[in-house]
């Protein structure tokens, strides 16, 4: 018995493991972006560092698309972003993500 405790996990892709959490999603969102102040931002780190790409540079538009739907409440993106210019709230009671285990 202890020796199933003992193997290594097995390893999982990113959309593996995005399939264990559950999102309930608000209407509003939770991340407000300064689009002025993003114009501004040469690093743009809020595009790379979030590991669900919850923010994408629209090139048509010229500005940053948020889609807070996929959020994992992380924070990353409000740490990485040098200019301030993300206002990250936790979502309201009742909404956000859970995981689910299995």
């Amino acid at each position: 018995m202890t020796e199933e405790f003992l193997k290594p996990l097995e390893e999982k892709t990113l959309a593996e493991k995005l399939f264990l959490v559950r999102f309930k999603v608000d209407s509003a969102s939770h991340l407000i972006l300064d689009k002025e102040v993003c114009w501004e931002c040469g690093e743009r780190a809020c595009l790379s560092v979030c590991p669900t790409e919850v923010y994408k540079w629209e090139e048509g538009k010229k500005e940053i698309t948020v889609s807070y739907e996929g959020c994992l409440e992380c924070g990353t993106c409000r740490i990485a972003c040098s200019e301030g210019a993300i206002d990250w709230r936790n979502p309201r009671g009742g909404f956000g993500v859970s995981l689910r285990f299995g």
